[in-house]
């Protein structure tokens, strides 16, 4: 955390965290660390790392550079880098990235890309958008 506070500070300060109890319906985007402790339903899209919590839950699209699950989580996942899922996750649908982690006990129902679709499929995403916006 010291190195990346050092190239980025802006990134360093911006930590966002979604407390047990809080429910979001809607979308995220953010430039820092996200944690959630509490629901979320959506789209995230943030350029740090992800975080659900063992008692958070997320049900929509995510896309982020890396996630760690120990929680619920029901959709369809995209991690630039690296996504591990703890021992207490459960993980249900499709996820996409570039390293996978997975603790033993880890609940896994869905399909997984690997490799460098993750990077392929950013690509198309970020064009799409310069489309729409011309």
């Amino acid at each position: 955390m010291i190195t990346s506070a050092k190239k980025n500070p802006e990134q360093a300060q911006a930590s966002n965290r979604i407390l047990l109890g809080t429910e979001i319906i809607g979308d995220i985007n953010s430039n820092g660390d996200f944690r959630i402790d509490g629901h979320v339903k959506g789209t995230i899209k943030i350029q740090g790392k992800l975080v659900i919590g063992e008692k958070g839950s997320v049900e929509g699209q995510v896309l982020c550079e890396n996630a760690t699950v120990s929680g619920e989580f029901k959709g369809k996942m995209q991690v630039i880098e690296l996504l591990t899922l703890m021992s207490t996750s459960r993980f249900n649908g499709e996820m996409a990235t570039s390293k996978l982690s997975v603790e033993p006990g880890a609940e896994f129902t869905g399909s997984c890309s690997m490799g460098a679709v993750v990077r392929d499929l950013v690509k198309e995403e970020d064009e799409d958008q310069k489309e729409k916006t011309a």
